[in-house]
């Protein structure tokens, strides 16, 4: 209501000012529609009412006008009504001087409008020359040539400053423009710029520093080569030499200095140049990794699943009757053959069970880890299954702050690593587990061995599935499973030998976890021995903790209590309130998180998880503890 009252105001205003102009003023959209005009337009013209109205038609008050006699007495009067119609539909700029049938001389000057329409504005100049004529007849001493010339130069200068006043508000309105894209472009998380014929810099809106680390911000007037540096400059080169000859190109390419992803842009323009956009997409690569990822363990768990139950099915029934012949009073090389044969079953049992970890449902559950202890547990579980010949050392200088990882897949990854490169050095021997960031894009954690290194074979297969190069005794998966593990949290592995041995590099995002949420913690459940579980919890995470077991007393406690800096609230509460009802009330004043055991497809479990994050029940410490990380970021 206070918008329209607003909105009445400045209309009622604006009339009343243009009221005030001692000119005729019109208004008319692009499809000659009028918007507004003043009092003294209506006077002039001597319009009725209707014509005067916003949205009256400029055809019409023109046919009103010519049946008139005011663009002459002679002449079709729809032929003059549509000339003037086509001309205005024109939108040109243009000034004018004619005589009306009543005597009157009018000045009409009009000016286009940028988004189509024009404006025009009506001078009564009828005074203006009958000065001149009085000058030219009292003036016996001037010739009649000089008055003409200063007669055409008091048109001209009207006509000069209307043509002023026209390109003032052009540039005006150019220069907001101007403003307007430049603002625009540099928030937009890309480097964009222009290069001319020659490759240098023209436009840039400041941002390749934030795109390419290390590079300068104020690059107007350098050459691409410069600005970028020879290695990422030679990526791009054939690509800009491209867009010069006239073809646009996109392209990625993986930075050198700290192995960004980044998508690149160039599009030709008409004069010889090139415009550029640059944009970081290391994030969106590590996602679209994962993702795909996750698509082909999918296709692999839909074509091995009913594969492995016939298949298990198949070694049951062998498995039984090779119990019944053991039974049996066989000879010894027969019983010999009976063993061996369960064997080899049972090992096809155990290849079965590795197939369902590779296929099955193994959803990364990044959770804030500190690396440090990570690996040093790493190190402890590894040590006892190696000789005594063969050493394990760690060397870790990642930063000493929480990333968030999937520590159990990560130490799985790790150990399987380890042990492979246990099995390559045979009786003694050192590993080593390094761990590094790579800027603050990836962390690299390499497991490197003195073994006899990759043969070029194992280089090229050494990741496809059930390749092994321990006979009998290797399944083949184990470097799978990595791999597997790597890509799924959207990172990248690689295989390479060292003149001491042989190499095995994962990268995976560096993402560092969000500081742990302190301070007390509202705990709104009123199931009593949920609601002491839950309080558990929250004090193991290091949280104080007050409680309340329905929503007006929630909400009381949030209005008295000041210190409150979270709210963990199960959605069904007693009485008639809800979780999300607290949420409603509180209205961003605090973070909220909402638990529930109801399922997904009840409508108050879907109406929750638009209004705040939303822990299913059953859920665990480290589960609840990852959510409330994320909140207090």
């Amino acid at each position: 209501m206070n918008l329209e009252i607003s909105e009445q105001r400045i209309k009622a205003m604006t009339t009343a000012g243009l009221n005030l102009i001692g000119q005729a003023l019109s208004i008319y959209d692009s499809q000659l529609r009028l918007v507004v005009s003043n009092l003294r337009f209506q006077e002039m013209f001597d319009l009725p009412g209707a014509l005067v109205e916003p949205g009256a038609l400029f055809r019409d008050t023109i046919h009103l006008l010519a049946s008139r006699g005011e663009y002459g007495a002679e002449g079709d009067v729809d032929e003059m009504v549509d000339t003037r119609v086509a001309q205005a539909l024109a939108f040109e700029p243009h000034y004018m001087e004619r005589i009306r049938p009543n005597g009157q001389v009018i000045s009409v000057e009009g000016a286009p409008l940028p988004n189509g329409g024009w404006v025009a504005v009506y001078t009564d100049i009828t005074r203006t020359k009958q000065a001149e004529d009085l000058l030219r007849a009292r003036s016996e001493e001037l010739s009649d040539q000089l008055l003409s010339h200063a007669e055409e130069l008091s048109a001209t200068n009207r006509k000069l400053a209307a043509t002023i006043t026209t390109l003032e508000e052009a540039k005006r309105q150019l220069t907001e423009i101007e403003a307007r894209t430049r603002m625009t472009t540099e928030m937009m998380p890309a480097h964009i710029a222009h290069l001319d014929a020659d490759g240098r810099y023209d436009y840039s809106n400041r941002r390749l520093s934030s795109v390419l680390p290390g590079r300068p911000s104020d690059i107007l007037g350098l050459h691409v080569s410069q600005a970028l540096g020879p290695s990422a400059y030679d990526r791009v080169k054939p690509h800009l030499e491209q867009a010069y000859s006239g073809q646009p190109s996109v392209f990625e390419f993986t930075e050198d200095q700290d192995s960004r992803r980044i998508r690149v842009s160039f599009t030709p323009d008409q004069v010889g140049g090139v415009y550029v956009m640059s944009v970081d997409i290391t994030e969106e690569t590590q996602a679209r990794v994962a993702l795909q990822q996750t698509r082909r363990r999918a296709m692999a768990a839909q074509m091995t699943s009913g594969l492995a139950h016939d298949f298990s099915n198949l070694l049951t029934i062998i498995l039984g009757m090779q119990a019944r012949l053991e039974r049996m009073d066989l000879s010894d090389e027969a019983n010999q053959l009976v063993s061996a044969t369960q064997q080899t079953a049972r090992r096809g049992g155990q290849l079965l069970n590795r197939i369902a970890d590779m296929t099955g449902n193994r959803t990364p559950q990044p959770q804030a880890t500190e690396m440090r202890g990570l690996l040093e547990d790493l190190r402890v579980l590894a040590t006892p299954s190696l000789p005594r010949g063969m050493g394990l050392s760690v060397v870790n200088t990642l930063p000493d702050k929480a990333l968030m990882l999937d520590p159990g897949m990560v130490q799985d990854a790790m150990l399987n690593l380890v042990l492979n490169a246990r099995d390559a050095c045979g009786t003694s021997g050192q590993i080593t587990i390094s761990a590094h960031a790579i800027g603050k894009i990836w962390v690299e954690i390499t497991v490197s061995d003195t073994g006899p290194g990759f043969s070029p074979e194992a280089l090229k297969k050494a990741l496809n599935p059930f390749f092994t190069t321990k006979g009998s005794d290797g399944s083949g998966l184990g470097l799978p499973m990595v791999y597997d593990t790597v890509k799924l949290a959207g990172g990248d592995l690689n295989l390479r030998n060292t003149p001491s041995g042989a190499s095995v590099v994962i990268r995976l995002p560096y993402r560092p976890a969000p500081p742990a949420q302190a301070g007390l913690v509202l705990l709104v459940e009123d199931n009593d021995e949920l609601r002491s579980q839950f309080r558990d919890m929250l004090v193991g995470l290091g949280c104080s903790v007050i409680e309340a077991s329905s929503v007006e007393e929630a909400l009381a406690l949030a209005s008295d209590v000041s210190d409150i800096a979270l709210v963990l609230s199960d959605i069904r509460l007693e009485g008639d309130g809800t979780g999300i009802d607290i949420v409603d009330r509180l209205n961003g004043a605090l973070p909220c998180i909402l638990m529930t055991s109801l399922p997904l497809t009840d409508p108050l479990h879907h109406k929750a998880l638009t209004r705040a994050p939303v822990l299913s029940k059953p859920f665990t410490s480290s589960q609840l503890s990852a959510l409330i990380r994320t909140e207090a970021a």
